[in-house]
């Protein structure tokens, strides 16, 4: 039995800062806080001088200087492209074609696989990162290497095999029945084995035939607490590749539709270029968006509309998107996104995106009665934000006469550098 007190100022949120008229009732800050965890998992969070008369018996661990808040969730990344992360000059199409598939062609040899597994998820820890929806590659030896990695770091993690039967080097297709009796295996074996569960990953509509997307649709059916992972109007030339790939179809959307992809458990990466229709869709069927705004820079592929998200009340987390996107850092995905709005003309305060990056990700995977805040009987992961990792970070919070002013300035100048530590079911997982 573990029973600890963290005592530091802390921060969670309770709900949308945009969904209420009173911002300060979707979060609870706690200046002098006590964050409680027992075997795992979170007992409470309160005062400190409260918890302490309440638990005397608790270790207590000081951390100073610091803020204390819930893990980060990233909604849509790349573990293969771990190591083509950078790479120069492309549009999505061309990149596609230049860079991942040569990279992913590799991950047939479970020894690579296992290797940039264990990287990439060691950068997730150093970023603050403790849960993610993960794409791996075609091969099954991909996904069997992420997962034996996240389960000897107990983190939740989410992916699954690439399906793949057109468009793509042969040495990466499948077929419509090879990807369905593989991906059905792979969560035989893996789907909630402890905090890992598993994602039917097509590609995206052009690389799928209507008959694997069928066949998508049938592990949905067959498995109904799975996830659908996939990718939506990235970049206009891909939507209209895809009109001409699916002439029947109303839209992009309506490729998934047509085989029964969306639901409450269906995360579709970055949807910029939607119409009134598709929005609507998304809002029916209760369907997530990963919202990517390094890769979507990176790749010139447009600017996503998280006004018209939360107007239309579809979910949205954020996703760093590696390899196109340019960091693991959560806190840096957020700077990106605050200047993505400020491109749109719209703005992004920092409640709502620290909001994103936790429990706003974690309502988005449907995580949020596990993981997502620091509400009593959930799985106790959180990070240690260091106030003082950079000279001019520390020098700029002495300045702040707000908790708005002070989380703005953690979200544009954070990095990496800013995660002292990250904790995993009550366990220290990475220390700076």
């Amino acid at each position: 039995m573990s029973l600890r007190i963290h005592r530091s100022p802390i921060l969670h949120f309770l709900s949308n800062p945009t969904k209420s008229d009173t911002v300060a009732s979707t979060y609870q800050y706690i200046e002098d806080g006590g964050l409680v965890v027992e075997d795992g998992y979170v007992v409470g969070c309160l005062p400190f001088t409260e918890a302490q008369h309440t638990y005397p018996q608790a270790e207590i661990l000081q951390h100073s200087n610091a803020l204390l808040m819930p893990g980060f969730v990233d909604t849509h990344i790349h573990y293969p492209q771990t190591e083509m992360i950078a790479a120069y000059g492309e549009q999505l199409l061309e990149w596609l074609n230049t860079y991942t598939f040569p990279t992913e062609q590799r991950f047939t040899d479970p020894e690579h696989a296992q290797r940039i597994a264990k990287i990439f998820l060691d950068e997730l820890l150093r970023a603050g990162t403790t849960s993610a929806l993960v794409f791996a590659t075609v091969h099954p030896t991909s996904v069997d290497a992420l997962f034996t990695e996240a389960a000897e770091r107990n983190l939740r993690l989410i992916a699954g095999k690439v399906m793949m039967d057109r468009h793509c080097p042969d040495a990466l297709q499948d077929t419509a029945q090879q990807s369905y009796e593989e991906s059905k295996a792979l969560i035989a074996r893996w789907h909630n084995h402890g905090r890992l569960q598993y994602a039917v990953t097509p590609r995206f509509a052009p690389t799928s035939t209507r008959a694997q997307l069928d066949k998508a649709g049938q592990l949905l059916q067959e498995h109904p607490s799975v996830y659908l992972h996939t990718h939506l109007s990235e970049n206009k030339a891909e939507v209209a590749w895809v009109q001409s790939l699916f002439p029947e179809s109303t839209g992009y959307l309506d490729v998934y539709d047509q085989s029964n992809l969306l639901g409450r458990r269906s995360i579709f990466a970055h949807a910029i270029h939607l119409e009134d229709s598709e929005w609507t869709r998304l809002a029916e069927t209760q369907s997530g968006i990963a919202f990517c705004p390094t890769s979507n820079l990176f790749l010139g592929s447009g600017l996503f509309d998280l006004q018209r998200a939360n107007q239309e009340d579809v979910r949205v987390g954020l996703g760093t998107d590696i390899g196109a996107g340019t960091s693991f850092s959560i806190l840096e995905t957020i700077n990106e996104a605050y200047k993505v709005q400020q491109l749109r003309g719209d703005s992004l305060s920092p409640f709502h995106s620290l909001y994103l990056a936790t429990l706003g990700g974690a309502e988005t995977l449907d995580l949020s009665e596990k993981i997502g805040n620091f509400e009593t009987g959930k799985e106790a992961d959180f990070i240690i934000l260091d106030r003082a990792a950079t000279p001019l970070l520390d020098f700029r919070l002495q300045q702040c006469t707000s908790l708005f002013e002070e989380l703005f300035v953690f979200s544009m100048l954070g990095d990496d550098r800013c995660i002292r530590e990250t904790w995993v079911m009550g366990e220290r997982a990475h220390q700076r």
